[in-house]
């Protein structure tokens, strides 16, 4: 599946999560953040991520606080519209280097919107069931590179599983999720 494809099915997940979102302020597997927070990492961390490696500035969003789903209707669709033109921008990072957009969008944003998907249907109890080819394909990426992923301060340390764990329980446990989280 292309990245503009992906970023399509994977941000709709999102979405219909969010729609069924009736507590905002539901706590989440991640900790210290709630339902709302989970939606505000996703709208803050990537606008200064992106001008970092492109001439892309992305608008200033709906307040989450406000509406936490137009806020992230209008940051999706932007991104939608970035990874759907005929050229798109340039990617050059300076700690990461320079990539195809989309590739830098499918590794970077779309992963994240993936992997929070997760915790937004549990802080919320929805169904969080993960496309397990997704998660076999992240797991098989993420694995080699778990040092340098845990020193980033950005996952924390790995949550023991059994061997035999489906591929999600395994994929949420290495981000330092616990997989058994409930609310």
């Amino acid at each position: 599946m292309d990245p503009a494809d992906r970023h399509r099915r994977v941000a709709a997940r999102f979405e219909e999560l969010m729609a069924g979102t009736t507590n905002w302020d539901a706590p989440s597997p991640v900790p210290e953040w709630n339902a709302r927070d989970v939606v505000r990492h996703l709208l803050e961390w990537f606008p200064p991520f992106l001008q970092d490696a492109s001439d892309v500035t992305l608008a200033a969003e709906t307040s989450v606080d406000d509406d936490p789903v137009a806020a992230w209707r209008t940051r999706s669709d932007e991104i939608q519209a970035l990874l759907d033109a005929p050229s798109p921008p340039r990617f050059e990072h300076p700690r990461i280097g320079a990539m195809p957009f989309g590739e830098a969008i499918d590794r970077f944003y779309t992963g994240d919107v993936f992997l929070h998907s997760w915790d937004l249907a549990r802080a919320t109890g929805q169904d969080d069931t993960l496309d397990p080819e997704t998660c076999a394909a992240m797991l098989a990426g993420m694995e080699p590179m778990e040092e340098v992923m845990r020193s980033s301060g950005h996952y924390g340390p790995r949550f023991v599983v059994p061997a035999d764990a489906d591929v999600q329980t395994r994929l949420i446990a290495f981000i330092g999720r616990n997989p058994y989280w409930s609310s």
